[in-house]
Parts: C-alpha cells; sequence; structure tokens
C-alpha cells in the first residue's frame, strides 16, 4: 500500500517538487517520501485521537480534500520540507498545492471497486500497526452496535476501541 501511495505521489506532484527550484534535485525522493508518510501520520493521527467520524467522513467520499487528514497531512508534509532546509513560507505552498488534491485521489482510488491499487482493509491495517488490533469489521460493527462499557448510558465502543488500538 505505501508503494502504491508513493506512486501516487510521484504522479502528482511532478511541478511543485521534482521541476521547483526550490527543492534540489537530490531531495526529491525524500520530498516524495516525506508526502506520502504525512498522509499515512495523519490518518494515523486521526486514528490514534479519536477523530474516527472525520477519518469516516473523508472516506465516505465526502470533501476529502478538505478533511482533517488533508489538513493534518498538509501541515506534516510542510514541516517535513522546513526540516530538508526548504524555507517555511516555500514549504507551505508546496504542500498545500499537492496534499489535498492527493488525498482526494487516494480516497477516490481507495473507493473505487474496479481498481485494486488501494483496499480500504490494507489501508486500515497499515494505519492500525503491525500487531492488527483493528479491521474494517471493528469499523462497521462500531456504527452499527451501540455499546456501552461502562455503564454511563454513553455509547463507548468506538473510543475504547481506538484506545486499545495505540496501548
Amino acid at each position: 500500500m505505501l508503494e502504491n501511495l508513493n506512486q501516487l505521489v510521484k504522479e502528482n506532484v511532478q511541478d511543485a517538487i521534482v521541476n521547483n527550484s526550490a527543492v534540489p534535485d537530490e531531495q526529491n525522493e525524500a520530498a516524495i517520501s516525506a508526502a506520502s508518510g504525512s498522509i499515512i501520520d495523519a490518518l494515523k493521527q486521526q486514528l490514534s485521537s479519536g477523530n474516527i467520524g472525520s477519518l469516516v467522513d473523508a472516506f465516505k467520499g465526502g470533501n476529502a480534500e478538505g478533511s482533517a487528514v488533508a489538513q493534518e497531512a498538509t501541515s506534516g508534509f510542510s514541516d517535513k520540507l522546513a526540516a530538508m532546509g526548504i524555507n517555511m513560507d516555500t514549504a507551505k505552498s508546496i504542500a498545500a498545492s499537492v496534499i489535498p488534491s492527493i488525498v482526494g485521489k487516494f480516497v477516490n482510488k481507495t473507493n473505487d471497486p474496479g481498481d485494486s491499487s488501494f483496499n480500504i482493509q490494507d489501508v486500515i491495517s497499515k494505519v492500525s500497526g503491525p500487531d492488527g488490533k483493528f479491521d474494517l469489521s471493528d469499523v462497521t460493527r462500531m456504527f452499527t452496535e451501540k455499546t456501552d462499557v461502562n455503564g454511563d448510558g454513553k455509547d463507548d465502543g468506538i473510543i475504547d476501541k481506538l484506545k486499545g488500538l495505540f496501548s
């Protein structure tokens, strides 16, 4: 999945990174990896912080480009570019010009049954970690079953499951 995401990034950053004199040629590959890594990091952050609703909204085909995932990834990518020595204003401009559209294409490919390059189960597995504590059936169950874990009358299932992911 990460290789496919790197390829998606490569296909969409020619002008913003590769042909950009502000990004030294020897840092093109690192910048591309930083872009895809920032998207994965943003997905992980959304899960770990309990923002499953915004994550689900992005993957339902809503406004993926304006989603919390895209915003988080854009910010993370800006920081990574700046850490490579690229001027922060330039880094922000590059990130804003590529990350939202890549997140949108990523979500579209994930939702496209005719495109096997991205599978929602693979995405969830990748962002939930190597121990496999989380899978798509867990997400489905969280949205179809009400679970009051601590007896306070509130549905606790989603948050409790997410807390267990990263412990």
